[in-house]
């Protein structure tokens, strides 16, 4: 096995030979475009052939300095080099300070440090159930369901994808953990009337990213504050993917002038490490106790270090108002390219670095169109296209995604 590697990576690099790699060793479970990416640059990468591309991918919403910012690779050299990884079995002074700066922006409480968007809902989930053997006065079981939306995407653990109500993630690996139950999304009457003695929690995302980017509502936000308020329910928000300052907001739920009861992050938090977070709210975090749920890798001190050059730049360099002021003209450029090409592009949904554009007919096949014109997107939800620039991004470097795409629209039908 490891002479066969040896000589299919012989020479130079090729994405033909990497691609002959991942056939023959790489499990099937992707659907990796041809090309083998091998440097990146702020907003743009490199193919082991030299060519170039606009990175509107992010890594999907992930790589919030873009590729290679001086401040993050500094950080996470200079913490490699003088302590990567210890456990949690003892104190290291990157996690503390973190979770202090996640907690002065969503509010008193703790954090819970994984490596993931779904294992951070996975905490989210077994806090519902601890809650809801509290609320029952202590008898596990009866109180234990979860309300979740139609069309949500909460991670492929089993938790996750019993959590998702989407058959392409659920299929093949039934019989799925009983507990959740869906509403339908913006229709908090739907999710009242889901209430019943068995519930514990509601679990939503502020704005659906696998779903093809539909945003909550203000209106249905609030709603669902006051309803778990009134039943005694927990409300956790799942931003792994809209959060970290993607919107224009550190926290996407922000512009509802709510406080959730626990949060679930990750993708952009380390801007290219792996790091997931979970937040819980004053009065809840007492509810895990030691023992009760742990992770080897969670909140190291290289992937803390990471975080922390991520928020220090957002900081820094003002991305938050970057975001704000340079999204509105590009999503006017968006939408204006679907009266350009009205037989292909039927809107735009989203704000912020968190936006879709959506097509008229199947996307993928744009995806691929876009990715040879020198754009890089990702499919959204059975009828769009995600554009997730890193938050990073120049104002000429949004004009020139609009080309790319005016110009791929421009040559033929996909």
């Amino acid at each position: 096995m490891t002479t066969k590697a040896k000589s299919v990576t012989s020479g130079k690099v090729t994405s033909a030979k990497v691609a002959a790699l991942y056939d023959a060793h790489v499990l099937k479970n992707y659907g990796p475009a041809p090309c083998a990416l091998v440097r990146g640059e702020g907003s743009y990468v490199w193919d082991a052939e030299g060519r170039c591309y606009l990175d509107f991918l992010s890594g999907i919403a992930v790589n919030t300095l873009g590729h290679a910012h001086p401040r993050w690779v500094a950080a996470v050299g200079g913490q490699a080099a003088a302590l990567a990884h210890v456990s949690n079995l003892f104190h290291n002074e990157p996690q503390g300070r973190l979770a202090a700066r996640l907690c002065e922006r969503a509010g008193p409480g703790c954090v819970f440090f994984c490596n993931s968007g779904a294992e951070a809902n996975e905490f989210l989930i077994k806090l519902a159930r601890l809650w809801g053997r509290e609320r029952s006065g202590g008898r596990g079981g009866e109180c234990f369901e979860v309300i979740t939306a139609t069309n949500a995407f909460h991670g492929r653990t089993f938790g996750g994808m019993s959590a998702t109500p989407q058959k392409k993630v659920q299929e093949g690996f039934a019989p799925l953990l009983p507990g959740f139950v869906h509403a339908a999304f913006n229709d908090a009457g739907d999710f009242a009337a889901k209430v019943s003695g068995r519930t514990a929690a509601v679990l939503v995302e502020t704005i659906q990213g696998e779903g093809g980017i539909h945003e909550a509502t203000t209106e249905f936000l609030r709603d669902l504050r006051k309803l778990c308020d009134e039943k005694g329910l927990l409300l956790m928000i799942d931003e792994v993917q809209c959060g970290i300052g993607r919107t224009g907001t550190f926290f996407a739920y922000e512009r509802a002038g709510i406080t959730p009861d626990a949060i679930g992050m990750a993708k952009g938090l380390g801007g290219g490490f792996p790091v997931g977070a979970a937040w819980v709210r004053s009065g809840y975090d007492e509810l895990f106790t030691p023992g009760s749920h742990g992770t080897t890798f969670g909140g190291t001190p290289l992937a803390c270090a990471a975080a922390h050059a991520v928020i220090d730049v957002m900081e820094d360099e003002n991305l938050l108002d970057r975001v704000q002021v340079q999204s509105g003209p590009w999503i006017e450029s968006l939408r204006a390219l679907g009266e350009r090409h009205p037989d292909s592009v039927a809107g735009v949904r989203g704000r912020g670095y968190h936006v879709a554009l959506v097509m008229k007919g199947d996307p993928l096949p744009w995806v691929t169109r876009f990715r040879e014109h020198g754009l890089l997107t990702v499919r959204g939800g059975t009828d769009a296209i995600r554009l997730m620039p890193p938050l990073t991004v120049a104002a000429n470097e949004l004009e020139t995604s609009v080309d790319i795409i005016d110009l791929a629209l421009g040559t033929g039908g996909a």
